[in-house]
């Protein structure tokens, strides 16, 4: 299974040369940029070449994807993207409505299709906010995926977990249109954000991993902390969980 870093955990802990080489050094197949690195993609590309790290999947901003395509698309190009994730949503802009729901389901439609022709997999980052009960008795989550049978989810478990949801349970539901997922775990408080690192946190991930092993289209396994006091060992201890556990569950 390729693993991923989500280059976001590491935003305090610049410069991205150090980050790169203790990620590689840590044993992770690549990285996950977001749009910080951007504006120099090729410079980025080049540090992560060095260390023999693939960034085949990137968190775009929606904005960027339906402004500025071409831009976006090239920025993916340069850096190696195969699959273009939108990763959240401003507080400002996330439906509270089914009618604007199925509104973010038709943009998210049509820019799946417009990468699918520029040679791109479309996929959506979920946050907590996406599994609030609409006043049809709807999810967000639901209606996105129902609205384009072809757009793919990156399913963070870490906030399914702060959602209060049933992880296995939107596993189970979306089998296969999951193709990443961000693994961490939720403790609350004010500690880091009330973020854990995987393994090291209250949930049982054990049953999880089992799930994981049976989807038939999962590609990348990310490392994510949102705000980690200590990358060193974030890294570490996330790789330590996650080989533990994928050998338990047979995942390879």
């Amino acid at each position: 299974m390729k693993t991923l870093l989500q280059l976001y955990s590491a935003r305090n802990y610049q410069p991205w040369d150090g980050v790169l080489a203790q990620t590689a050094a840590t044993g992770f197949t690549g990285v996950e940029p977001f749009a910080a690195v951007f504006d120099d993609a090729n410079a980025f590309r080049a540090l992560a070449d060095r260390q023999g790290l693939k960034l085949p999947s990137a968190h775009v901003p929606l904005k960027l994807l339906e402004e500025e395509p071409d831009k976006a698309f090239a920025v993916c190009r340069t850096l190696g993207v195969e699959l273009i994730v939108v990763p959240w949503l401003p507080e400002e802009e996330r439906p509270t409505t089914r009618a604007a729901s199925d509104n973010l389901g038709r943009r998210l439609a049509t820019l799946r299709q417009r990468a699918a022709v520029s040679g791109f997999r479309l996929a959506y980052h979920n946050h907590d906010f996406e599994f609030v009960t609409l006043e049809d008795g709807s999810r967000l989550m639901d209606v996105l995926l129902a609205a384009e049978p072809a757009l793919l989810w990156e399913a963070d478990v870490g906030w399914l977990i702060r959602a209060g949801e049933e992880p296995l349970a939107w596993l189970d539901r979306y089998a296969d249109r999951i193709v990443a997922v961000h693994l961490k775990d939720y403790v609350g408080g004010d500690s880091e954000g009330g973020w854990a690192d995987l393994g090291h946190g209250p949930t049982a991930y054990a049953p999880i991993f089992d799930k994981l092993a049976y989807l038939p289209k999962l590609d990348y396994c990310v490392a994510e902390h949102d705000d980690p006091a200590d990358f060193s060992r974030f890294l570490r201890r996330w790789m330590e969980s996650f080989r533990n556990l994928s050998e338990a569950a047979g995942l390879k």
